[in-house]
């Protein structure tokens, strides 16, 4: 686990640039949150410097939670920019299968743009693999085996995902990586899974080894959460507190705590 938990220290020594194009929602917490974390945020919703600014950044994630035309162009545009550079891309289908037009959305993102990763709940990883899933607003009710539905839908999108629930499942369709840290507050606060797709995106960008970086990223974020809600009296002040937790994690610590394990498919 010293090679998993060692990406910290990377994250923190690159400080690489995370191009946000994300929710309106939670566009404060994800800075916030890659700042505690040691990464530099940026972000950049204009169609005009989309491109621009992927062009110099180490990793891009893509949010569709409050889409707009002249948004997805963004996405488009620099979704290409990164790929062109060589750089991780992360989509976050936030709500996908919702409404027509977000599912449209994110099947076009998918096709036009070589995505690295996929970081979602359950029901929108369900959706993405053809599988069955209720969507109420943006959350998900899918009650069936997230391990097996991940790999599905890795094999079958072609690109690693990033599975978020009770257990966390990080797998590429062949390897699988199991996380048990976390805590029940991460579905209390707004932009909890928005900011891990943006904390994927900086652990991606300093390993190319992205599934271990990807495993690395859920299980600190997870552990930074059960750190936070030691100390937390409810939602309010978990996001605070959490805040905190990335920002005074250390490799060590994070050591003590792993729940971590790869599995082979």
């Amino acid at each position: 686990m010293n090679e998993i938990t060692s990406l910290l220290r990377s994250v923190r020594n690159n400080q690489p640039l995370i191009h946000n194009i994300t929710n309106q929602v939670v566009i404060n917490f994800t800075a916030n949150g890659l700042l505690a974390l040691g990464a530099s945020p940026v972000m950049a919703n204009a169609e005009e410097e989309a491109a621009d600014m992927a062009a110099v950044a180490d990793a891009l994630v893509l949010n569709i939670g409050t889409l707009t035309s002249p948004q997805v162009n963004a996405m488009i545009k620099a979704g290409k920019a990164a790929n062109q550079k060589g750089i991780p891309v992360v989509l976050d289908p936030v709500g996908v299968g919702a409404t027509p037009f977000r599912n449209m959305i994110a099947l076009k993102i998918l096709e036009e743009i070589d995505v690295t990763l996929i970081r979602a709940n359950a029901g929108e990883i369900a959706f993405l693999a053809g599988a069955d899933a209720e969507m109420k607003g943006v959350d998900s009710a899918f009650q069936g085996d997230g391990q097996r539905i991940a790999v599905k839908a890795a094999k079958q999108l072609k690109t690693a995902v990033a599975l978020t629930g009770q257990e966390d499942v990080i797998t590429d369709g062949n390897t699988v990586y199991l996380s048990g840290n976390g805590h029940q507050l991460q579905t209390k606060i707004t932009g909890a899974g928005c900011l891990l797709s943006s904390v994927i995106a900086a652990f991606l960008a300093v390993e190319k080894n992205k599934l271990p970086a990807a495993a690395a990223a859920v299980s600190y974020y997870g552990t930074a959460a059960e750190i936070a809600a030691l100390q937390s009296a409810g939602p309010g002040s978990f996001q605070s507190k959490f805040l905190d937790a990335l920002y005074q994690l250390n490799q060590e610590d994070w050591l003590e705590k792993i729940q971590l394990k790869r599995v082979e498919e």
